[in-house]
């Protein structure tokens, strides 16, 4: 059955419209026959798809990185969701140090997040 699956799943993944670099990998011999059969899944993904997971990785990392610290609680920012003023900010060198920091904002009534450069 998981033999089954893996075939299932490599041949999917050749036949996926929104991923032509890897058919056209393997058919130009760029991809061995021998490697496709141990890629997983993530390595078959599209370009597309491996930046989509990406962004989610690094938004997850940013998440519980806000999360740990915990932040400051402030009434000077305003939610635009619900347009209260109960929110809880950090603020992270995200890019180069001549670059503004970034701030990231909970808000604690309804829980949207967003962030800011300040």
């Amino acid at each position: 059955m998981k033999y089954k699956n893996r075939v299932r799943s490599r041949i999917s993944n050749l036949k996926d419209p929104k991923n032509p670099g890897l058919r056209r990998n393997v058919l130009a011999g760029s991809i061995e026959l021998s490697r496709i059969a141990s890629m997983s899944a993530e390595e078959m993904a599209s370009d597309e798809l491996k930046q989509l997971r990406n962004v989610l990785t690094q938004e997850a990392i940013r998440e519980h990185q806000m999360a740990k610290t915990g932040g400051t609680t402030t009434d000077l920012l305003q939610c635009g969701k619900c347009k209260k003023k109960n929110c809880t900010y950090n603020q992270v060198q995200t890019r180069s140090a001549d670059e503004p920091m970034t701030t990231f904002v909970l808000c604690n009534e309804c829980g949207n997040r967003w962030k800011g450069y300040k």
